[in-house]
């Protein structure tokens, strides 16, 4: 057995499959097999077991995927240590944002977290799927979601919350909804998951209600959204950020704000694998975006005293 071969296991056992397990390696599935096999056989004992869909580890492979696991992270700290002598804080934070928070809330956050840190690369993707987050190697998620997946760690950086909105000439023109059945038949501009219903929830007190939306534009580009809505092409159902400025200079005008709106979910997090050692750059990447997270709720929550 070698530190190669542990390699593997982790890869393995963190990728769930030995297809994307090949992936993340660069070997093809084949490889990948035959040396997990010639590890099972040095063993002396079945490390994984494989099912149509999963690998999942026998109590010995979970034994060794620990030790797999704290080798790794004592020779990243040996990097870490030995890039450190002279310089600041180095190595490289891969990270997966949705588009609209990602580009309007978290990107001056990003910036100076840059600025602080110049020599941690960031590599951020925008992009708003949900299924495989960790995939690719990214080592944080953000996203808007319900509930999070078991499987992760999750991190609250705040409330969503949603507005219906529009122009303030297509205000003028077909005036705002003051129901929410009328929602149903309104030209919506919003963000929907493609092959599903688009379905909104709105609470009130102790009330839940539900509407269906048949959108007139859909994207999952948060920035083209708000464009469409100031150019009036209907009401904007979007998180409150993308038109927060918009609504303080009177440009957008809200609706329904008795509701607390939700398409997608009520709550950002940021998600990670639970056994995987971060690295000191990712560590302060955490720490860093949860504290500006914090502060940025903290600032906008209601003044009891009001």
């Amino acid at each position: 057995m070698d530190l190669q071969s542990l390699t593997l296991l982790v890869e393995i056992l963190d990728a769930g499959n030995l297809s994307a397990a090949a992936r993340r390696l660069k070997m093809s599935r084949a490889n990948v097999s035959y040396h997990l096999n010639q590890l099972e056989r040095s063993v002396g004992a079945q490390l994984v077991r494989r099912t149509t869909r999963r690998a999942e580890a026998t109590e010995i492979g979970q034994r060794l995927y620990q030790h797999g696991l704290a080798i790794q992270s004592e020779l990243q700290a040996a990097r870490e240590s030995a890039s450190a002598l002279g310089q600041g804080l180095v190595g490289r934070v891969r990270l997966s944002v949705p588009s609209g928070y990602g580009q309007l809330v978290m990107s001056d956050w990003l910036i100076e977290f840059k600025r602080q840190y110049p020599g941690i690369v960031l590599d951020v993707l925008f992009e708003n799927r949900i299924e495989d987050l960790l995939r690719d190697e990214v080592d944080i998620a953000v996203r808007v979601i319900p509930e999070p997946p078991q499987n992760l760690v999750a991190r609250e950086l705040g409330p969503v919350r949603y507005v219906a909105c529009a122009s303030r000439a297509y205000a003028e023109a077909h005036a705002l909804p003051t129901q929410l059945d009328e929602l149903a038949s309104a030209p919506v501009v919003t963000a929907a998951v493609v092959g599903r219903q688009l379905r909104m929830s709105a609470y009130q007190g102790e009330e839940r209600r539900e509407v269906i939306l048949e959108p007139t534009l859909i994207s999952e580009n948060f920035l083209f959204l708000r464009q469409a809505i100031l150019a009036g092409l209907g009401i904007g159902l979007v998180p409150d950020y993308v038109v927060q400025e918009d609504v303080r200079r009177g440009e957008v005008l809200t609706a329904l704000d008795d509701w607390r709106l939700s398409i997608f979910g009520t709550r950002m997090f940021m998600l990670y694998m639970p056994n995987r050692q971060h690295t000191r750059a990712t560590r302060t990447f955490i720490d860093f975006i949860l504290e500006r997270a914090r502060g940025t709720a903290a600032a906008q929550a209601p003044d009891p005293q009001a």
